[in-house]
């Protein structure tokens, strides 16, 4: 019987959230001329505020923009790598490198299950010793480039569970697996949460905080 410690990825294990960052390293250090259409980045961030456009949405737009519509994986994995050793060297919380290392230590598989790309997420997630990850997929073409187009669902709210829930059942441990341990930030993930036999509120914002105080949730500091 294998215990499972899950983790969600930004702001729980990391202090700053990843997707933007990554596409502007990408940006930066392939194609600087992209970096001329950060207007129409942010229009599609208020977009995405006023409800006119879903996140799935305002992920596949600022890809486009900022990465392009497809672009080979031999060419991706350089970036991806070097953006996962700056993401492991300075945006990882202390707390989460201890947590995880305790959990470890215990025996646990370490699931990463995040609403970032899986494309840069495995490479973060293998920096950290992490066993698994389930994220939001990218389409790979005929052409076998990675396209602007999300595969699937966005691995988000209730969305994260029902692909925790596939996971859990490709891996062959439904009905078998142990304890599960569940940490995030944010209350979208309150799904998994619930799910889980162990929830930990990691420097939640104040929505997941009052939650986690009704729930009788652990709530912890990473910094």
């Amino acid at each position: 019987m294998s215990n499972l410690a899950i983790y969600d990825m930004d702001r729980t294990i990391t202090r700053h959230a990843t997707y933007t960052p990554f596409l502007l390293h990408c940006a930066t250090r392939r194609a600087p001329w992209r970096l001329l259409f950060l207007p129409l980045v942010a229009l599609s961030m208020l977009a995405y505020v006023g409800r006119l456009i879903d996140r799935a949405r305002l992920k596949e737009i600022n890809h486009r923009l900022l990465l392009g519509h497809r672009i080979h994986p031999r060419d991706l994995k350089p970036l991806v790598d070097s953006f996962a050793d700056g993401q492991a060297q300075t945006n990882i919380r202390p707390g989460a490198r201890v947590a995880l290392a305790c959990d470890k230590a215990e025996g646990r598989r370490l699931v990463l299950a995040t609403a970032s790309y899986r494309l840069y997420a495995e490479a973060i997630a293998e920096r950290l010793g992490f066993d698994d990850v389930i994220g939001t997929g990218s389409i790979i073409g005929l052409d076998e480039r990675v396209h602007a187009k999300i595969a699937g669902d966005n691995c988000y709210g209730p969305a994260k569970l029902r692909m925790i829930a596939e996971w859990v059942e490709k891996s062959e441990l439904k009905g078998v697996h142990g304890h599960v341990r569940f940490y995030s930030d944010h209350v979208s993930d309150q799904p998994a949460f619930e799910w889980a036999d162990e929830a930990v509120a990691v420097n939640p914002h104040g929505k997941l905080r009052r939650l986690a105080q009704q729930r009788g949730w652990q709530v912890v500091d990473w910094n």
